[in-house]
């Protein structure tokens, strides 16, 4: 058995503990020297740590390779990261405690002074075999950060097999193992369950909720909005709902997009409520920061645009494709001001400290990418720091945020039933997609129209911490808004919970007091106002579908007729953007003709 009490102290300059810089600490943290420990006992070829965004996964990974150099048991480094500029912070990591790795580096023998390189996952799609000779000639570690880029494409995963499978040793490192597709990781051991469904499996696990139990990372207050969207279709349809009430998932993409777009009132309403509860949290935290994540360059453009006329100062934009963006983000982190907007660059690894509140302003819906933004947020400074992020009324995002504290793992076999093309509810779609297009036919020219953003608005919806849901609906800029945006930027995760009880409670207080006639918001506490899930709303459309089949046979009218008429009685678009309300109105209509005619 070996054990250890190594750590990086003897690299470190004397600026530590008290500053510690990113992926350097004078001491390691509980779950850093529990994972050491676990891997200086075993001595594995091949360790997967998956540690929670925010938690020291580089300080872990560089006092193991620190302590593997030393002992001779491995000659040099290769850190692998998903992009340049973090393989640039990787260097100037390892760089404070004494390892020397080249950023820079292409082809050719290694300068001597070096003890090892960083590269990118794409850098080693172009040149395997280059990678994989290094590795054959000395004894090597490779550190795969953020290992599920691995799987991001075909030619990445073979290229790691091909060039690390001489590798001495491996340290695979993620916060989020999850994919929400089937693409096997390289170097990562999947078990298989009761269930015959093989998952990722970890050799050392610290989740979020974890972390937030030691102080490690910051609780995170997710507000969300909702408000009034109406938008023009692909094939000229004028569509009007509200964010949240339930859709289809075209329609709860469409009436998203809309409220992103910068031309609407949605998203000045929602920067300038981001911007306030900045202001507050920087009376305890001063130089804290905000990020905005948008979906495009376009998008983040508007959106900076904005914030200067909310703000009077100019934000950090960072473009992906731009030149400049690694040494922004660079002056973003130390130079205490208070915006930047970025299209994905910032969504994972890349280290902010500061940043305490986000807007998540993209389409993305993907669990992998909302994990990795919210970790953005999350790193602890000091204790009692908060995080805050204001998201669209969007189910799946709302799901997201009460799951913070799920751990996942990467699903390798999918369950039959959840594949698309084995969707239970399949055939009643297209049935039904069929029915309606028998009304449509001459439309096909009409498809090729653009989609179009008309109009929105935003309304505060409600407060989601630690898997319960605070508040009720608030007009932007009311004073029920202001409770909310107004809680302290230090506060123990108890405390938070407690106030945000107090706050609803109030509110409920207040709105109880109200005359009916200034009643004009849905005021039903947040967890009276659950979102109807796309299951349920693909049940009530088999529903209505096999009642209008029913009919069918009743009457021999077509499938197309009926639905038309039920549309023209009973409004709202057609079925597949209706919303539950709408559906169930109209399976109440058809049962009232069916009756009629026994």
């Amino acid at each position: 058995m070996v054990t250890t009490t190594t750590t990086t102290s003897h690299h470190l300059s004397p600026a530590f503990p008290g500053r510690a810089p990113w992926g350097t600490a004078g001491k390691l943290r509980a779950w850093q020297q529990g994972a050491m420990e676990k891997y200086l006992q075993e001595q594995p070829r091949d360790f997967l740590a998956v540690a929670t965004p925010g938690a020291g996964k580089t300080t872990f990974a560089l006092t193991l390779a620190s302590w593997l150099l030393h002992h001779h048991v491995v000659q040099q480094i290769t850190v692998i990261a998903p992009t340049e500029h973090l393989k640039k912070q990787w260097a100037a990591a390892a760089a404070r405690i004494g390892i020397k790795l080249d950023p820079e580096y292409s082809a050719g023998p290694l300068s001597k002074e070096y003890d090892g390189v960083a590269l990118t996952y794409a850098g080693v799609g172009v040149r395997p075999m280059l990678h994989r000779n290094r590795c054959e000639q000395r004894k090597t570690l490779v550190i795969l950060d953020e290992i599920h880029h691995a799987g991001d494409s075909k030619s990445w995963g073979e290229a790691c097999l091909e060039a690390f499978e001489p590798a001495t040793r491996r340290l695979a490192l993620t916060g989020t193992p999850f994919r929400s597709d089937t693409n096997p990781i390289p170097f990562v051991t999947y078990a298989e369950g009761n269930d015959g469904i093989r998952r990722s499996s970890a050799d050392y696990t610290y989740g979020y909720g974890n972390a937030l139990g030691d102080g490690v990372v910051r609780p995170v207050i997710f507000l969300s909005y909702s408000g009034n969207m109406r938008w023009r279709t692909k094939a000229g349809d004028e569509i009007a709902a509200r964010l949240g009430e339930p859709m289809t998932k075209d329609a709860v993409s469409q009436a998203w997009r809309t409220a992103l777009d910068a031309k609407g009132d949605w998203m000045p309403n929602v920067l300038r409520a981001a911007d306030q509860r900045l202001t507050e949290v920087r009376k305890s935290i001063p130089d804290a920061g905000g990020l905005v994540i948008a979906s495009d360059q376009d998008a983040a453009r508007s959106y900076a645009k904005l914030i200067r006329e909310i703000t009077g100062t100019k934000p950090t934009v960072v473009l992906s494709d731009d030149t400049g963006a690694s040494s922004r983000i660079d002056e973003f982190s130390e130079d205490g001001s208070r915006w930047m907007v970025a299209v994905r660059m910032v969504s994972e690894g890349v280290d902010v400290p500061r940043l305490s509140v986000g807007v998540y302003a993209t389409t993305i819906s993907t669990p992998l990418f909302f994990a990795q933004a919210v970790g953005r947020f999350v790193r602890s400074r000091r204790r009692g720091e908060t995080a805050s992020v204001f998201l669209p009324t969007i189910p799946s995002l709302l799901g997201f945020a009460n799951e913070m504290e799920v751990e996942r793992d990467h699903v390798l076999d999918k369950p039959k039933k959840a594949g698309d093309d084995e969707d239970p509810y399949a055939e009643s779609e297209k049935e039904m997609a069929e029915a309606e297009r028998q009304q449509d036919e001459d439309t096909g020219e009409q498809d090729m129209l653009p989609f179009e953003a008309l109009e929105s608005d935003a309304v505060f919806d409600r407060v989601l911490y630690n898997s319960a849901e605070f508040g009720m609906q608030a007009h932007p800029g009311s004073a029920e808004e202001q409770d909310y945006l107004g809680i302290p930027g230090l506060l123990e995760p108890d405390q938070v919970q407690l106030l945000l009880q107090k706050r609803q409670a109030r509110q409920i207080a207040h709105s109880r007091r109200k005359p009916d006639e200034e009643a004009d918001l849905l005021e039903l506490p947040a967890e009276r106002r659950p979102v109807v899930s796309h299951k349920e709303l693909l049940e009530l459309r088999k529903q209505l579908n096999t009642m209008v089949g029913a009919y069918v046979h009743q009457t021999g009218k077509p499938h197309g007729v009926i639905h038309t008429e039920l549309r023209r009685v009973c409004g709202g678009p057609p079925s597949a953007e209706a919303t539950a309300g709408q559906l169930r109105e109209r399976i109440k209509k058809v049962q009232e003709w069916a009756t009629r005619m026994r």
